[in-house]
């Protein structure tokens, strides 16, 4: 399978993230907090229209799935029903010389040392075998312990104990416990799903790469209610079936193959590969958004978790990955089969009913979870339209979720081009995203809107005063055309909402 051809670099992207306005490191004044990363005035823009794009796909253009915003805060039993109290960790290790602390699986991965068996167990023999010291100082390594990934804080004035709450870990679980309260208010059947974006907040023991482990994001979940009986009577599945993915099975990589098959999406379901036509319906869906916001399909592989990886409430997962020329192939979105798990665990734990009648019977659906991680996503539009071409460096985003449409330029500043410019501008940002810039030459100002991912660049000059036309340049072409400016909003228009 082919991988991305732009050896971009990771310090690159974050160079030109910072430098550009997209992210800043928190707190950087005070040397920055590992982890944590602002959006910066370009990094606002492209992360709401990829949240507005993504909430229009799957939420506002269906009649089968529904809006949520749940509570960051949330009752702390919602976390014991979950398993997330007990089971929501990873292993960290500590060297006996400098002090610092490890992911263990992080070090094991970066030595080449593929971690099957996900246990304390698992992880202490790993270490042993490969004799893992500390990358810093070649110092001894402690044993590994468990660690809660959760943030905990305390509710409400002191008391005597504290009434302790956590920062939710994910957005999913705010989903299950209001299962009830969409059925009810909404008249919602099956199938059906219930969608939400928000922060959520994991205290990772080693945030690295950039956006791409961080302690707090973005995520933003589907939780689609399927009765159990009826996995296969997916009534989209015909829309679907004929994609082609590329698909790494759980059996495949227990072989020790590491290359995707191309294979359709039907012949994966029928082969059995993937479980059911709903997650099959899912994992393409999810790839067809994928597409759109501009990620290419051989930069994108499905790969199937093997039974070490599963987590503890899923009979099937799937990650959608994307191939990061600076660290290979990385995850994006999980698409997993959760079952009943979650639904059933909060009944058990709360004593109230979760079930919905189907077909005269009553249902503890089961659930199909598309999750997908916000600033990964990013990371990897960014790393897919970053390019460099005859020594010209430029952002080839969507035009759909280019922070700026457009950019409006005189040609020079005077002669009264500045004014019918900014008339221009002005008459544009009304229904565009814009900026306007008459510092500098044309051609640095042409370059910095190549940099920023800016697809359309208006430029006035003096035959604008005479006939009423002006230079449309197209980013990736560097194309120049004369358009009428009364025309001018409908080219854009079209441009921006190019089908893809």
């Amino acid at each position: 399978m082919g991988r991305a051809q732009k050896m971009v670099t990771l310090d690159e992207i974050t160079e030109l993230c910072t430098r550009r306005g997209f992210f800043y490191q928190t707190g950087k004044i005070y040397g920055g907090l590992s982890g944590f990363y602002d959006y910066g005035p370009l990094g606002v823009d492209l992360m709401k229209n990829i949240l507005d794009d993504w909430w229009w796909y799957f939420v506002e253009r269906r009649d089968d799935i529904y809006g949520l915003s749940g509570s960051i805060i949330t009752h702390p039993k919602v976390w014991e029903a979950s398993g997330h109290v007990e089971s929501f960790i990873d292993y960290i290790v500590v060297c006996q010389k400098c002090g610092t602390e490890y992911r263990a699986d992080h070090l094991l991965e970066d030595l080449g040392v593929k971690v099957e068996q996900y246990t304390l167990e698992g992880i202490k023999t790993l270490l042993r075998s490969h004799n893992v010291r500390c990358p810093a100082c070649g110092g001894e390594l402690s044993e590994p312990r468990a660690f809660n990934l959760m943030f905990s804080t305390n509710l409400g004035p002191k008391k005597s104990p504290p009434f302790i709450v956590y920062l939710r870990p994910e957005t999913a679980q705010l989903i299950f416990v209001n299962f009830k309260n969409v059925v009810f208010s909404m008249g919602a059947t099956l199938p059906f799903g219930i969608a939400q974006y928000g922060k959520a907040f994991r205290n990772e023991i080693s945030p690295r790469n950039f956006l791409f482990r961080l302690r707090e994001f973005i995520q933003m979940e589907i939780e689609y209610f399927v009765n159990p009986k009826k996995l296969n009577d997916c009534p989209y599945f015909d829309e679907i079936k004929d994609i082609e993915i590329n698909l790494l099975s759980a059996e495949d990589q227990e072989k020790g193959l590491e290359q995707a098959r191309k294979i359709k999406v039907e012949d994966a379901v029928t082969s059995g590969l993937i479980g059911s036509e709903w997650h099959a319906y899912w994992i393409a869906e999810s790839l067809r958004w994928l597409w759109r916001i501009g990620l290419s399909p051989q930069n994108l592989r499905v790969r199937e978790h093997i039974k070490s990886e599963l987590a503890h409430y899923a009979q099937q997962t799937f990650d959608v990955e994307y191939y990061f020329p600076y660290m290979g192939w990385k995850e994006i979105e999980g698409i997993s089969n959760r079952t009943d798990f979650d639904l059933r665990r909060h009944q058990e734990h709360s004593g109230e009913p979760l079930h919905i009648v189907d077909d005269g019977e009553k249902v503890i659906p089961y659930v199909i979870e598309p999750s997908f991680g916000l600033e990964r996503i990013i990371l990897a539009v960014l790393t897919e339209a970053y390019t460099i071409e005859e020594k010209r460096t430029y952002l080839r985003l969507k035009p759909r979720i280019a922070p700026f449409k457009v950019a409006v330029f005189p040609l020079v500043k005077r002669d009264g081009l500045d004014t019918l410019a900014r008339k221009i501008y002005n008459e544009l940002r009304d229904r565009f995203r814009a900026y306007y810039d008459e510092d500098g030459s044309i051609g640095k100002r042409y370059a910095k809107a190549d940099e920023i991912g800016v697809p359309f660049c208006v430029t006035v000059d003096g035959q604008t005063a005479t006939d009423g036309t002006v230079t449309v340049r197209y980013r990736d072409t560097r194309q120049q055309v004369r358009v009428p400016r009364e025309h001018l909003a409908e080219l854009l228009h079209n441009g921006i909402e190019e089908k893809s």
